[in-house]
């Protein structure tokens, strides 16, 4: 079975401060998320898809990510056949040596 990668912008949520990410989910399982810049921050459109989605905060990754790595589902540490590894974080290099997008 092949997963896939999508990915969504989302409030992030600490006790001090709220700004807007962009969500990485495996068939719709959220697992990490990158900070955008400020000038993305302020595009009126990503602020309404920001709006329009579940706020995530540390302790829901934290209890996600845990989910996906008890199945070995997480894409960053097991080696899951993808439809679309390109899709997976810009700073994520693939390091188990076998080709798995085909």
């Amino acid at each position: 079975m092949k997963y896939k990668i999508t990915y969504s912008y989302n409030w992030y949520e600490t006790e001090i401060e709220r700004f807007i990410i962009k969500t990485y989910h495996i068939n719709g399982i959220s697992f990490t998320f990158d900070e955008i810049s400020e000038i993305f921050q302020d595009n009126s459109n990503i602020i309404e898809e920001a709006n329009n989605n579940p706020i995530y905060t540390p302790e829901y990754f934290y209890l996600k990510s845990f989910y996906l790595i008890d199945e070995e589902a997480h894409p960053m540490l097991f080696p899951v056949e993808l439809e679309n590894p390109e899709d997976l974080p810009e700073d994520f290099e693939f390091e188990y040596g076998e080709d798995l997008s085909s």
